[in-house]
């Protein structure tokens, strides 16, 4: 090699394939090399994370797909939509007197004679999409840094846009946000090259302002999708709907032939599945050789602020001010919607998901959510990374697939709206319900939906059986009365009393009330003994003036005394905050009466 003597950008085979003949060189068997690294991980780590020069990777997306190379390293953040199964391959062979290995390729460097000297190993397959309903400030310009190793365009790919017009019918297009999963099925293989068509995601960027923006409508959104293949990694350690970075090889060869049959006809597909039998055109490949899992904050670049009481004084005054001018000056609807915004499940005990606070927003009318409800809408979108929003009528609940199902057909597990990753945030908006019928597809989506709403699970159909797959999604009623479908933890009404000019929030200051969401949402939170004593004796004042009053509303207050605390930067609950919760809750029940 030139230059370096392990060009990793440009040439990561090459480097696996130097690490490998140094092991092999040292003394290390081929045989037992199955499921280990011989010091590949460790090169790319130090090249990556101690040399910094991670940002120097392209980032895989429609537009950087353009000219990326193949056989490049490349980087897909992205969430998993399902697990395609296990493929059999080539792992290590011999050539002549000198073992070589295919370990992060679909093809060997040279020509395989069928002989004893052939070691097969086995690789996990994944199918990748990014997170549903990431916003368009999370993707970083600097992400789709062009590195030295890449052209602006690749004369293979100058015919590529022609080749998506003629196969649109297989595209992922994400029509009320359906796209299909994948096999699970053993393949015995060498080459598992493929690709997937691409689709652009519209979006409307902002540097902060909250004046003439359309936010994009979920029908209209396109899922790029990318294809994993995961080496010397167990199963326990990835879980659907888990959010990675992979960092890893980009296979994609437009000449490379559908059925590919390797040169001594030993390897060949056996496997039936289309994902895997779709021509290089139409599906991108990474060979994964570094691999994270990525958290909600992964997606914040936040400020340099110390997590001090004083600093998040300071920004949940200003962020309640914001929020309280989005909703037309109703300063209460704003100290739900902080509390709200920041709720997560941190604990289950039994069936009950705890430390949810779900919100329902009522008095919205048509006019009213023209005007609140879409500066509310986008607000939400500017805070949090992932957000979706579920416009609820009597037709489309009885014609929307909210829930994942497994097709038996392809062996592939359908996308359904409610795949979401933790720490997902979905309005579901009530204001266009009229009266009707639910047939029977509408009965079971509502009933999905009450069973998300009350115990934060998704129950995933496999036809035979239905699975219940635990989530952490914060969820936000927008109606014009209480929502009897959805029974949300607190029923506020709203009571707007302006409306204000359009806002506009510079991006500085929407970075720290991002940060300052993401990082309160970690706290740790513990109650006090002399606290706890006064808590308990509300508690019991409150059930013997209300025996209606049961655990469920005992829990519903002990989490918003909990998220009140931690609003403040503060992980014990004191009693003025105590006493700020027994206000809100004054304040809400006397706007229920009046109703």
């Amino acid at each position: 090699m030139v230059g370096m003597p392990h060009d990793c950008l440009a040439n990561p085979l090459g480097a696996v394939r130097l690490t490998f003949e140094k092991a092999v060189a040292s003394g290390y068997d081929p045989a037992v090399l199955q499921g280990k690294d011989w010091g590949t991980a460790e090169l790319f780590r130090q090249f990556l994370f101690d040399d910094d020069c991670l940002s120097q990777v392209p980032m895989l997306s429609p537009s950087t797909l353009k000219w990326v190379q193949p056989n490049t390293l490349v980087r897909f953040r992205g969430m998993i939509q399902d697990m395609l199964g296990n493929e059999f391959y080539v792992g290590a062979y011999k050539d002549g007197d000198t073992w070589r290995t295919n370990k992060f390729a679909d093809s060997s460097h040279s020509p395989i004679n069928t002989s004893l000297d052939m070691q097969i190993w086995e690789r996990r397959l994944l199918y990748c999409i990014p997170v549903p309903g990431q916003n368009f400030w999370v993707e970083s310009l600097e992400e789709a840094v062009k590195n030295t190793h890449t052209n602006l365009i690749s004369p293979k790919r100058e015919k590529r846009p022609r080749e998506d017009e003629a196969i649109l019918g297989d595209v992922d297009m994400m029509e009320s946000d359906a796209t299909e999963g994948s096999p699970n099925s053993k393949k015995m293989r060498e080459d598992g090259l493929s690709s997937e068509p691409l689709t652009t995601m519209p979006q409307t960027v902002t540097g902060g302002t909250f004046s003439n923006v359309s936010s994009v409508p979920d029908t209209e959104i396109n899922y790029f999708s990318c294809r994993i293949k995961i080496y010397d990694t167990a199963e326990s350690e990835m879980k659907l709907n888990d959010i990675f970075e992979f960092v890893g090889v980009l296979t994609f060869d437009p000449e490379f032939p559908v059925d590919s049959v390797d040169c001594d006809g030993f390897t060949q597909s056996i496997c039936e599945d289309e994902l895997v039998h779709l021509p290089s055109s139409k599906v991108s490949w990474i060979h994964c050789i570094i691999h994270r899992k990525l958290a909600v904050n992964d997606f914040l670049s936040g400020p340099a602020l110390e997590l001090m009481p004083n600093t998040a004084k300071d920004l949940r005054e200003a962020l309640v001010g914001h929020l309280t001018t989005v909703l037309g000056n109703d300063w209460v609807a704003a100290q739900y919607m902080l509390l709200h915004l920041l709720s997560r499940v941190h604990a289950r005990v039994d069936s009950v998901a705890v430390g949810k606070l779900s919100l329902n927003l009522t008095c919205l009318g048509k006019d009213s959510m023209s005007v609140f409800g879409r500066n509310l809408k986008f607000a939400i979108e500017c805070l949090l990374p992932f957000t979706r929003t579920l416009p609820i009528t009597i037709n489309y609940l009885n014609t929307i697939s909210l829930t994942p199902k497994k097709d038996y057909n392809t062996n592939r597990l359908v996308f359904g709206f409610l795949q979401l990753t933790e720490g997902s945030h979905l309005t579901i908006d009530e204001t266009q319900l009229q009266a009707g019928t639910l047939d029977s597809t509408g009965v079971d989506n509502a009933r999905v939906l009450k069973n998300l709403m009350e115990s934060q699970t998704v129950e995933y159909d496999f036809t035979y059986y239905k699975m219940e797959m635990p989530v952490d999604v914060q969820l936000l009623i927008l109606s014009e009365g209480k929502s009897h479908i959805l029974p949300a933890d607190l029923v506020l009404p709203f009571r707007p009393s302006s409306v204000e000019a359009p806002l506009t929030v510079d991006e500085e200051t929407l970075k720290a009330w991002r940060w300052y969401l993401g990082m309160m949402k970690c706290l740790s939170h513990s109650i006090d003994p002399d606290v706890q004593k006064v808590v308990e004796d509300d508690l019991v004042a409150a059930r013997r003036a209300d025996r209606s009053l049961g655990s469920l509303d005992f829990s519903r207050l002990l989490t918003m005394g909990r998220l009140m605390s931690i609003s403040f930067g503060e992980s014990h609950l004191s009693k003025e905050h105590w006493q700020m919760v027994k206000e809100l809750e004054t304040i809400r029940k006397e706007r229920l009466q009046e109703i």
